[in-house]
């Protein structure tokens, strides 16, 4: 498991993830630790390093 840190597009704040990178692309959706609002975080990995992290408001 990997920390890493972004920006919720709902309340700008700067929050932080751990993402297992042992699975290459993944897609889930997981809830502001500060704002409560729901994210769909898609981190993609190549031989276990962070290449892509794309975050999205679900409600676009």
């Amino acid at each position: 498991m990997e920390e890493h840190f972004f920006q919720c597009p709902y309340c700008w704040q700067k929050i932080s993830m751990l993402f297992d990178s042992s699975v290459n692309n993944q897609t889930y959706i997981e809830d502001c630790e500060m704002c409560c609002n729901p994210i769909e975080i898609n981190p993609i990995f190549s031989n276990s390093e962070l290449i892509a992290l794309n975050i999205k408001n679900i409600e676009q």
